[in-house]
């Protein structure tokens, strides 16, 4: 039939895999709910179809029609309550399998993580042989758990579990699971936040020159899905999806400034901005507040730690490189926040 639907279309990376699939002359279907902005979709030939992963029963009315479906759709935070993660990432990803064998669809993409392998500091380049180990012990942790470890282990148990159906029922199911995605329409990966943050006058920041860090541009993560969707992989797959090498942290914000006309700000050591991140995020949790604190323990640790990963099964199995280097895809996302005013 060589028709798709896509769940979490309106989003961030969802939109860029629905542009990446019409620019490809492919049938697209996009699963949103009635709240939903569709601002990223409206010059795009799709079909709507209303729904919430979370109500199985719209999910088997919208997939009638489709040989493919692309669940894409999560909650991706890192704060927030635990129930609201497990009902969308792991309950929302099962009522999604069963709709496909419902409506007879064999072939699945899923969105996992690069987050299901870990992101604590690690100086050897992880890849898909490596076990799902998604908590991080942060300190304190048994106390007060980090809201970030909520998404993680959520998303870790969510591939688990759809690897399980999928096995059971026979599927072909393709987890792509991306590194850390940057691009236009970002603003609650970090990338954006940290901008805003220095033109804003912040002019220390947590930071280190030692750290490196895995990136993929949205549109070339969108690429992956549309090489998943071609291949057809039979049986099941985890496949990392990121640019080729990781680089210094420090280098990409770099970028980020040097793009927006912004002064590179001074980096604190850890152990000055660890224990500020830690009361702040103890006092935002016995206060139940439900915004994020500017700094928790996973935010600091994350400008510290060696995170990369190996994409090798990327190249091999769906011939995956990224088409932007780091530089120009920057410079893409920059020009975008400038010429919509949010920069």
């Amino acid at each position: 039939m060589n028709r798709v639907i896509i769940t979490g279309a309106t989003g961030f990376i969802g939109s860029h895999i629905v542009e990446q699939f019409c620019q490809n002359n492919i049938s697209v279907g996009c699963l949103i709910r009635e709240s939903s902005s569709l601002t990223y979709l409206k010059d795009l030939n799709v079909v709507y179809h209303y729904g919430d992963i979370r109500n199985f029963s719209t999910l088997v009315k919208a997939f009638k029609g489709y040989d493919t479906v692309i669940h894409n759709a999560a909650y991706v935070a890192d704060w927030g309550d635990y129930d609201l993660f497990y009902r969308i990432n792991v309950y929302g990803t099962q009522n999604v399998l069963f709709a496909c064998i419902e409506n007879n669809i064999q072939h699945i993409i899923l969105t996992g993580s690069n987050a299901s392998y870990g992101e604590e500091n690690n100086y050897s380049a992880k890849d898909e042989s490596f076990p799902y180990r998604a908590h991080y012990n942060y300190f304190l942790d048994n106390i007060f758990p980090s809201k970030l470890n909520y998404y993680r282990e959520t998303k870790a148990m969510a591939t688990e579990k759809a690897a399980a159906i999928a096995e059971k029922n026979n599927l072909d199911l393709t987890i792509l699971e991306p590194v850390w995605v940057f691009g236009e329409r970002e603003f609650s990966s970090g990338f954006y936040e940290y901008m805003k943050s220095v033109k804003d006058g912040m002019f220390i920041v947590p930071g280190s020159r030692n750290n490196k860090f895995h990136v993929i541009y949205a549109p070339d993560c969108a690429q992956a899905f549309l090489k998943a969707y071609k291949k057809r992989l039979k049986g099941i797959h985890r496949i990392l999806i990121g640019n080729k090498k990781p680089v210094p942290m420090h280098y990409i914000y770099s970028c980020f400034l040097k793009n927006a006309g912004l002064k590179k700000p001074i980096f604190l050591p850890k152990w000055i901005v660890y224990p500020a991140a830690l009361i702040l995020e103890f006092f935002y949790t016995i206060l139940k507040i439900k915004t994020p604190p500017l700094l928790s323990r996973a935010r600091v640790n994350m400008f510290y730690d060696n995170i990369e990963y190996s994409v090798k099964n990327a190249e091999e199995l769906l011939g995956f490189m990224n088409n932007y280097s780091l530089e120009d895809g920057i410079c893409r996302t920059v020009s975008w926040y400038k010429q919509n005013h949010y920069i």
